[in-house]
């Protein structure tokens, strides 16, 4: 096959995406790379926009799905039960939730990170008898209406094609400034009963937005939403779906704030291999669905079951997140030298844990970084508002060596575009 792009711009909805960020037909991967149809080896430090924690083709959970399917095992299953499924929910709870002392249901709600947060949000209005959620400025929570009445982005919300209701947005963490708490804005429209805020059924965030620009909470500020929460009976929904499993540093993005939500959204690389696989974790009492009140087809993906189990695996071994935590400390390093190096960018460092970037206030320049990157054989991506930031995501257990080689690649792209843009206003 040759690397003809004719196919897709003839037969394939202009919606499409990264394949206009990435030019080229990918034929094979395997850990952090992937080859193109020219058999040209790129570095990915995108990791399916954090679906490949684990990287392409995992050889332990590859071994496991082949096993499963030629001994065929269960495929589909709405949400019956299953070996596969028992595996599963006996491996999150030995390995993941005992251990930090967490108790949640699992519901499997269907296979994608939209459907994970519908869940979230339609139990907490279940369970409170309350219609409002509120979320925050720049956050993502999916694309279909009710996951995207929360999300802050206004490209996304006006393809809705109608009014999106039901949500409130206040300030993220320092949205305005760092010298002003927003929560003691949002906690003031709650206790004033003019303020015209009703107490709503829900708070949802993620801890650090992904696709908002690599927005950080601190810790304490994600205590004091707890604790706000807690006193006006609000359901805490934190989306994880792509901060979690690892990407932040530890399984949960919230585990280092000592905090303990109603609700969580996980997907992406909660399956591992990057099987279609989502699942609500819901604290016991709030667990009040009746029987078939929640559905989907695809909600039993059997094949992620077993995958997802395997990827557990990982976590059994105290080492593999300190690993996360060195490399993560490897490219704060990188990024903090780049800035250092390179004023002319005006740029900062954003994010914690292997999801972090640089904003440039110079427009377009961070995503002229991530197009100069693709040409030298590295996929990276640009988040915010206006595609301010470009971001690195790489697998969480990349070879060393590696994050070095990615390293020289987007250092090279960086001083590419300095010295254009230099040239540009000299």
């Amino acid at each position: 096959m040759n690397n003809d792009l004719k196919v897709f711009d003839e037969l394939e909805s202009e919606v499409r995406s990264y394949c206009r960020s990435f030019p080229t037909i990918f034929t094979k991967a395997k850990g952090y790379k992937m080859w193109d149809v020219d058999n040209k080896e790129y570095l990915d430090f995108f990791s399916g926009a954090g679906a490949l924690n684990y990287g392409h083709n995992d050889p332990n959970m590859k071994e496991k799905l082949i096993e499963y399917i030629t001994h065929d095992g269960i495929t589909h299953s709405l949400d019956m039960a299953s070996t596969a499924k028992a595996d599963f929910l006996n491996k999150l709870n030995d390995v993941i939730l005992k251990p930090r002392d967490l108790e949640y249901k699992v519901m499997f709600p269907g296979p994608t990170g939209t459907n994970t947060v519908e869940s979230a949000l339609k139990l907490a209005r279940k369970v409170t008898k309350r219609t409002e959620v509120v979320s925050f400025t720049n956050g993502f929570h999916g694309m279909t209406i009710g996951a995207l009445s929360v999300t802050g982005n206004s490209f996304k919300r006006k393809g809705a094609g109608i009014p999106l209701h039901n949500a409130i947005t206040m300030p993220y963490d320092n949205y305005i400034d760092e010298n002003l708490d927003t929560l003691d804005y949002f906690e003031r429209y709650l206790e004033d009963g003019g303020s015209g805020v009703e107490i709503p059924a829900a708070v949802i965030l993620e801890t650090v937005q992904g696709e908002g620009g690599l927005n950080t909470a601190r810790f304490e500020w994600l205590k004091k939403l707890e604790s706000i929460c807690n006193r006006f009976d609000i359901f805490l929904i934190i989306d994880d779906v792509q901060a979690g499993v690892g990407r932040t540093g530890t399984f949960f993005s919230f585990e280092p704030a000592g905090i303990k939500p109603d609700v969580v959204c996980l997907s992406k690389s909660i399956g591992g291999y990057g099987l279609p696989f989502a699942i609500t974790l819901i604290k016991p009492e709030h667990d009040i669905w009746a029987p078939g009140e929640h559905n989907g087809t695809f909600r039993g993906n059997n094949m992620a079951f077993v995958t997802a189990t395997e990827a557990l695996r990982y976590w059994e071994d105290p080492s593999f997140e300190e690993g996360i935590k060195k490399r993560a400390d490897k490219i704060t390093t990188f990024l903090d030298g780049l800035i250092e190096k390179y004023p002319e960018m005006n740029g900062y460092r954003k994010g914690r844990g292997i999801m972090q970037g640089i904003s440039s206030d110079i427009e377009g320049f961070s995503e002229k970084v991530a197009e100069l990157a693709f040409e030298q054989g590295l996929i990276m991506e640009t988040a915010g508002a206006d595609d301010e930031v470009f971001k690195l995501f790489p697998p969480i257990n990349i070879e060393m060596e590696a994050l070095e080689q990615g390293f020289k690649k987007i250092e090279a792209a960086v001083e590419a575009v300095a010295k254009e843009k230099e040239l540009v206003t000299s």
